[in-house]
């Protein structure tokens, strides 16, 4: 009996020990599947990366989760690589996550993250002011230094009238330029946008501009809206003060109705590709059908992108009996006259305030 006892005890013994050591190995294997995840999974990639500061990333075309996950963990926008991987096909990402240029933050929750890539990048924009009275070469210009749409490609297409943008009203634009419906205003050119697309915007901006001028009155007076257009680019060329605008253009209609040619400088500038303060004489001899002191009527196309005001001005034109103006003032405005003799007056009052 007692022989059993101690037997049975030194079973006991036994069994506790085992348990003891099975217990010891639970734990080391335990304490190594932790390691082992802490080392796969949770270990930082790079620890000198202050959280919250502001990245900028690339994520390329056809980037795989484990590439796009080392891009993400070399920048400090994850921990792990590997964690990244893993949260990314736990909540389905894979496959969904997005190519383009993203602006993020170091040290952001992998869920965050994640997140973000699926939703894809935030679209920027620029914003590009396109003054009125510009010519195409100025619009491609202003483009090209806020848009980096290169000026060049702009110019060429923009040459390039109803055969590159088959619009009804474009089809016999003169020499098949844009010249005078690239509306002038501020637009917001969204970032990686191509020459097409803005001339295509600046197209859809001169529809909706147009329909809300009375194009019928100017059709009542016989003119094509080509002819407003070109009448209200020269207005807008001739014309610094707002007030001015209806009164150039009652100049225009008033010369036009009599046969007298237009004699307007600015159509001479458009030939000359800039601005004079004086013409000399040569200048005005130039063969050019933009010439309106050789040539008689309207010049052939518009000599730049006017506003809506210039379009309206040119729609209704102010009831005078103006045929003459002239700068008199260096806030540029005109003194405007129905004689020559008056003319001449205001002339010689404008050699004396400009001295010339």
């Amino acid at each position: 009996m007692l022989m059993r006892r101690r037997s049975d005890r030194v079973r006991a013994g036994r069994k506790n020990i085992s348990l003891i050591l099975l217990a010891v190995v639970v734990l080391m294997l335990g304490a190594g599947a932790g390691v082992a995840w802490w080392y796969t999974f949770e270990r930082p990639d790079r620890t000198e990366v202050e959280s919250g500061l502001p990245v900028e990333i690339v994520i390329p075309d056809g980037a795989s989760t484990a590439s796009i996950a080392t891009i993400l963990a070399g920048q400090g926008i994850v921990t792990n690589a590997n964690r990244f991987r893993l949260e990314s096909r736990r909540a389905g990402a894979d496959g969904r996550l997005r190519a383009g240029t993203y602006d993020l933050k170091t040290g952001m929750p992998y869920s965050e993250a994640i997140a973000a890539l699926i939703e894809g990048p935030a679209i920027k924009y620029v914003t590009v002011t396109i003054p009125e009275g510009y010519v195409i070469e100025q619009i491609a210009r202003r483009f090209e230094e806020h848009a980096g749409i290169p000026a060049q490609e702009f110019i060429t297409l923009a040459n390039g009238g109803y055969a590159e943008f088959p619009r009804e009203y474009l089809r016999d634009v003169y020499g098949g330029k844009l010249e005078g419906y690239l509306f002038p205003k501020t637009y917001q050119v969204q970032e990686g946008a191509t020459a097409r697309d803005v001339i295509e915007m600046m197209l859809d901006q001169f529809e909706r501009e147009i329909a809300l001028v009375d194009i019928a009155a100017a059709q009542a007076r016989g003119f094509s809206l080509a002819e407003v257009v070109t009448m209200a680019s020269m207005i807008e060329r001739e014309t610094k003060v707002a007030e001015e605008r209806a009164l150039v253009s009652s100049v225009i209609h008033n010369r036009l109705e009599i046969g007298m040619r237009l004699q307007i400088d600015a159509t001479i500038e458009y030939v000359l590709s800039g601005n004079r303060f004086r013409l000399t004489n040569a200048d005005l001899q130039i063969d050019s059908p933009y010439n309106t002191y050789r040539n008689a009527g309207l010049p052939p196309g518009p000599i730049a992108n006017p506003g809506l005001a210039s379009l309206q001005a040119a729609c209704d034109p102010a009831e005078t009996a103006y045929v003459y103006y002239v700068l008199t003032s260096p806030d540029g405005s005109h003194t405007f006259t129905e004689t020559w003799e008056e003319f001449l007056t205001a002339k010689q009052r404008s050699k004396e305030v400009f001295g010339q």
